[in-house]
């Protein structure tokens, strides 16, 4: 065999690692307990047992691809190194300040995230770059010494640079590092002008901040696994899936962990944006539900929207400026603590509330039988009839429903008075409906209707739940495409290698300064185009150019994307052209006679797409022949129904199983409800549609 046929992409989940191994043509893959003590001994345990499936060493792999939750849980969960930041005299508040806006305007007792960073662990230097990138004050080794002693007393492992307008003169960060590097040679240093070189000093100190705070956990955990895997005689090259959506090499992910913080995810959305362009579709809702979290994202003309800054850790669910800001290219989506493992409670009114606290992998949900108590989404499911007990997750895991009904019962069902099945079901629907709600207020904020859209549901989880989500959301098609249950660990492989440089400079298009703007965007497609480069030396590597834009006096910009030629020949009456007519798109009309600002410059260097051929698509050739008989709870006829089951490794192309069914398969479970039915299509998807519509 061809040590060019064999990669493996591997999903670090907060409750399974999921690994996926693609040689000759054919995927094999499996589901592992994360192990969190260790998450690189998931890895190894997976390549292991997948290895074995496809028959081949693990020697024979020839490259691998990785994203992972460690980076995302490291902040949520507060346990970072120990960092320092240095700043700019004056400006040592600002991660705990913030925007000063209120994301809950009329909560008298709005309680405010607490900073990354306590004020002790902050530090100023003098100096001061002015917003032109001109030097007012000058900074002198002299100047540093002290704040580099008093940190070096401390004992800091970490340390972040982030002085002000850094990202239009780089020098006086620069040389706080280098002052440092010389005392503290072992300590792990992030600069604010390299991790995040824009405007807008409180998301880009506190990106900066999260850089140096995860830094030596990341660098030490890559480390480990890399050594681990040189000693099972893997010897291919290693990258990272990072949050904008493409690959960077195990070097920069060490060096700017924060762009791991997504990877995941990302990956999900690659997977379904692969997918879309299979069936042609120019509108679709990714829904990504897993063992931790649920992920929505809008995939339009096959593209996952992106975005540059993004939150982690919301306090408010739903609430914009209540988490902690990253300012990094990064796939926009909306994430919130609905999995598979998400605990549920009654509140003081006396209502089921499900998340955002997860049983993740240890002890995991009370079914695991590995000392869970509460009630989690999966016993729901369990009790409800949409899980077999016996063979969940291939089965490697036997689920214990007498423990779900027993941990339902004692946190809902007896302070509710209510029955095993009725408590199980009104946790089922909360879940639902906090991700459902969550789809609108995604698509309100970006101005879609849903009912264009058709959802592509994958993770462990998510076929469980999606038809119910479309009945709700009122999203005719929906579709759970082959190896589902592994999809985020599937979207590494279809990634492609790239990596997005962006900068601040400030101009308006009355001051249009058109060889300015031409060097700028050259300089920035050369930087990308190295990250690049060093993870594909030999590939064939394209620009994709982006600008910022807004009217003046207006405090956020929308994205403006620009050709090859509009890049290269810049012209300030095109630039409004093309802002207008987008702005005109999101909000309705253009504003005349306002001056026009720029505030964000962007280039992204990739490996260009594949040419994906489009799937033939069946409207169905014949009913399904079941395996057996089913009973599960249907949430839209509020009460169990009687069907069938139909593995799904047993459907023949155009066999059509009407709901109420089950689909099982080894890393998920699709339920089709009363109202739907579903056609196996030539490519392996379920493509599910109401009962009375053809596909």
């Amino acid at each position: 065999m061809s040590r060019q046929d064999a990669r493996l992409g591997v999903d670090i989940g907060g409750t399974f690692t999921d690994v996926v191994l693609e040689t000759r043509g054919e995927s094999f893959s499996i589901k592992v307990l994360t192990n969190y003590d260790a998450p690189e001994q998931a890895i190894l345990d997976g390549m292991q047992a997948v290895c074995a499936k496809a028959g081949i060493m693990p020697h024979d792999i020839t490259q691998i691809i990785h994203g992972t939750t460690l980076a995302t849980n490291a902040l949520i969960e507060r346990r970072g190194a120990k960092t320092a930041l240095i700043t700019t005299e004056g400006f040592r508040d600002v991660i705990e300040m913030r925007t000063e806006s209120r994301f809950e305007q009329y909560d008298l007792n709005l309680q405010l995230p607490e900073p990354l960073l306590p004020r002790q662990m902050r530090y100023t230097v003098p100096g001061r770059i002015d917003a032109t990138g001109a030097e007012l004050i000058p900074l002198k080794s002299a100047d540093i010494e002290p704040v580099v002693e008093a940190i070096a007393q401390a004992g800091y492992q970490s340390v972040a640079i982030g002085l002000l307008h850094s990202y239009l003169n780089p020098d006086h960060e620069r040389m706080v590092r280098d002052v440092l590097a010389a005392r503290l040679p072992d300590v792990a240093i992030s600069l604010s002008c390299e991790v995040s070189p824009q405007m807008r000093e409180y998301e880009r100190f506190n990106t900066v901040v999260a850089n140096a705070y995860i830094k030596p956990l990341m660098k030490s955990y890559l480390g480990r696994l890399e050594g681990r895997l040189r000693e099972t005689g893997v010897d291919c090259a290693i990258f990272l899936m990072h949050s904008g959506g493409g690959i960077i090499s195990l070097e920069s992910a060490a060096e700017f962990p924060v762009r791991l913080v997504e990877s995941g995810p990302a990956g999900g959305a690659v997977f379904a944006a692969h997918i879309a362009a299979r069936y042609g579709l120019d509108k679709v809702l990714s829904f990504d539900m897993g063992g931790t979290t649920a992920k929505i994202c809008l995939i339009q003309n096959q593209t996952p929207k992106t975005s540059r800054v993004f939150e982690v850790a919301r306090s408010y669910r739903f609430k914009k400026g209540s988490g902690m800001p990253i300012s990094i290219p990064v796939i926009d989506m909306v994430e919130i603590g609905a999995g598979g493992g998400s605990l549920a409670h009654v509140d003081s009114m006396r209502q089921i509330r499900v998340g955002p606290h997860s049983a993740g992998s240890e002890p995991g949900p009370a079914c695991y039988g590995r000392g869970g108590t509460k009630p989690a989404v999966t016993d729901a499911d369990l009790v409800l009839g949409k899980l077999d007990g016996e063979n969940f997750a291939g089965g490697s895991i036997t689920l214990d429903v007498a423990a779900s009904r027993t941990a339902i019962a004692e946190t809902l069902g007896t302070p509710l008075g209510l029955d095993d099945a009725t408590a199980a079901f009104g946790l089922s629907e909360v879940v639902d409906e906090n991700m459902a709600n969550a789809a609108r207020v995604h698509a309100v904020e970006n101005g879609e209707d849903l009912s264009e859209y058709t959802m592509i549901a994958f993770g462990g989880a998510a076929p469980l739940h999606a038809a119910r989500l479309c009945e709700k959301l009122g999203v005719e098609r929906l579709l759970v495409p082959p190896g589902a249950g592994v999809g985020s660990a599937i979207g590494f492989l279809r990634a492609p290698f790239s990596f997005e440089a962006n900068r601040s400079v400030y101009m308006t298009l009355d001051g249009f300064d058109a060889p300015t703007v031409q060097a700028l965007l050259a300089e920035l497609q050369s930087e990308a185009t190295a990250f690049v480069q060093s993870c594909a030396p030999d590939a064939e590597i394209i620009a994709e150019y982006k600008v910022y834009m807004r009217y003046k006096g207006q405090g956020w910009e929308i994205p403006i994307a620009l050709t090859l030629a509009q890049a290269t020949a810049p012209d300030a009456t095109l630039f409004k052209s093309l802002f207008e007519a987008d702005y005109a798109r999101l909000f309705g009309r253009a504003v005349a006679g306002m001056d026009i600002e720029i505030t964000v410059w962007s280039v992204n260097a990739t490996t260009p797409p594949k040419d994906i051929p489009l799937t033939e698509q069946s409207k169905g050739a014949g009913s399904a022949v079941p395996k057996d008989d089913c009973t599960f709870f249907d949430a839209a006829m509020g009460k169990m129904e009687t069907g069938h089951i139909y593995p799904r490794n047993t459907l023949a192309v155009g066999d059509i199983a009407k709901g109420p069914a089950i689909i099982p398969e080894d890393e998920t479970t699709i339920i089709i409800p009363s109202s739907r039915r579903a056609i196996r299509q030539p490519d392996g998807c379920i493509d599910i549609i109401p009962q009375e519509q053809d596909a």
